[in-house]
């Protein structure tokens, strides 16, 4: 018992050093999320100014659209494991 009671500083330490660090990542893949929600946009414009043909856009599209579900991926489970910010009693569709 004493040794649980004089390490607990140790163990918050630990755990705030491992939530600030899912913290991070998860802002990290948000940013990345976003940025290549961006990408797509910037495909969408191209194919209707002319800049890409269709067959050019459908295999852009495809590859960004890959990659943001990665991403997507790569959040779900980063964030699978920290409290959800939804208010108790509110659920989230699917």
């Amino acid at each position: 018992m004493a040794i649980y009671v004089i390490s607990a500083p140790f163990r918050e330490v630990r755990a705030s050093h491992e939530t600030e660090g899912t913290q991070n990542r998860i802002a990290e893949l948000e940013a990345a999320r976003e940025a290549k929600y961006r990408e797509i946009r910037d495909a969408e414009l191209d194919l209707r100014t002319g800049k890409l043909s269709d067959e050019d856009y459908a295999a852009v599209d495809r590859s960004l659209r890959a990659e943001a579900i990665e991403i997507m991926h790569a959040l779900d489970v980063v964030t699978a494991g920290t409290p959800s910010d939804t208010p108790e009693g509110a659920t989230i569709a699917p």
